[in-house]
């Protein structure tokens, strides 16, 4: 894989250390702001709506931009919503700052996925995927665990400054990195694809499918992950230094299988699929029984993060082929299926924390959305995961 793909991996890590942390976060951004947890996580969905409706929109906008002049802009101004964050007293600002943020985010994924795809040969966009989702499991790892502990000891607000301070060397890398007037995908076929035809890729049965499976995996994961602070420390009854211990095994489990799916999903995504898919349901359903038990939780955690970032990135991968007609706007149409999952399953999931099912809600919500993908998924599978080299027309 080129060196450039694992600068954007740098600056992916920055921002899915954002995206993510707020699991670990969530009660003490509650108490500090003085709103409902259920209120808290939904911080999580105003970033994911912003990152559904900045992909498009950003992606449009830098159509013309030559690359770095495009990802330098959009990680400056994500370091400054971060800044503003940490000011904040406010939730109805720090909301605000999230979808700004989210915006930003969402314009960098869709020109480093575009560009990302131009970086290597055709056969291989879920191995470049990979390199990619790779910067966010060990955000998940290293950079959300961290934020965790940062913030149980300095306070929730420590971390926004600590992802402003992390921005410098993603910045650094985009310097170095790409020359100032290289133009990826999304600038350099900007002139023979027009956008009507682009967005008209979208009216295609195959790349519709895999977004919406991609979506709903995708929820699934967030659904559950959003709120593993609360099941940890109540269901297990587990201290609150234990969160970030929990958040490292999901993330470890998530590079595992990102890494492996990676290699897998060009060639075999079918086998992924069904083999990933079920899995998956029973893991989530094991999960929702055993959560009061520490080791199974623990074991789980690992799992689950393995089998959600394999069956989720192939799928994902799946739209970069579908779109192969959309050079400037393939990328968008990724980042947005990945972020309609994490906008909508936090959200429902946050409906069930006040029901019978208290703190194991979202965990039985991530159970019904992979079911559905499934249901959805294994009676198309040949559609879905067409033979190498194939795509849905």
């Amino acid at each position: 894989m080129p060196l450039p793909l694992y600068l954007l991996a740098v600056a992916v890590f920055a921002m899915g250390t954002s995206e993510f942390m707020l699991a670990g976060l969530v009660p003490d951004i509650a108490a500090g702001l003085d709103v409902s947890v259920g209120a808290a996580g939904l911080l999580t969905s105003a970033f994911a709506v912003g990152m559904i409706a900045g992909a498009p929109l950003m992606a449009v906008l830098a159509r013309k931009w030559p690359v770095r002049t495009s990802l330098l802009c959009f990680v400056l101004v994500f370091a400054a919503t971060h800044i503003v964050g940490a000011l904040t007293e406010n939730f109805s600002v720090l909301l605000l700052t999230r979808v700004i943020a989210a915006l930003a985010n969402a314009g960098f994924l869709a020109v480093a996925l575009s560009t990302a795809a131009t970086l290597v040969t055709a056969d291989q966009k879920g191995r470049a995927l990979g390199v990619l989702l790779a910067g966010t499991t060990v955000a998940v790892i290293a950079g959300v665990p961290g934020g965790a502990v940062l913030g149980t000891m300095l306070g929730w607000r420590a971390t926004f400054w600590a992802i402003a301070l992390l921005c410098l060397p993603a910045v650094l890398g985009i310097v170095k990195g790409f020359p100032p007037r290289m133009r990826g995908t999304a600038q350099g076929a900007s002139a023979g694809s027009p956008l009507r035809n682009e967005i008209a890729q979208l009216a295609k049965p195959g790349l519709l499918l895999v977004m919406v499976l991609g979506s709903l995996v995708n929820a699934a994961t967030f659904a559950a992950f959003t709120f593993l602070a609360p099941i940890v420390t109540g269901t297990a009854g587990l201290g609150e230094l234990w969160v970030p211990v929990v958040l490292v095994l999901f993330g470890c489990g998530s590079f595992v299988g990102v890494t492996l799916a990676g290699r897998l999903s060009d060639q075999r995504p079918g086998l992924v699929i069904a083999g990933c898919g079920p899995m998956l349901l029973l893991g989530w359903v094991a999960l929702a029984i055993l959560a009061a038990q520490p080791v199974a939780l623990l074991l789980l955690v690992f799992v689950q993060g393995a089998l959600s970032f394999a069956l989720g990135g192939t799928l994902i991968a799946r739209v970069l082929y579908e779109a192969v007609d959309a050079p400037t706007m393939g990328g968008s149409y990724a980042t947005a299926a990945l972020n309609i999952g994490a906008a909508g399953g936090p959200a429902v999931a946050a409906a069930t924390l006040g029901t019978s099912v208290s703190d194991l809600g979202p965990v039985w919500v991530s159970s019904l959305l992979v079911a559905l993908a499934l249901l959805i998924a294994l009676p198309f599978l040949r559609v879905v995961a067409p033979r190498v080299g194939q795509a849905i027309r």
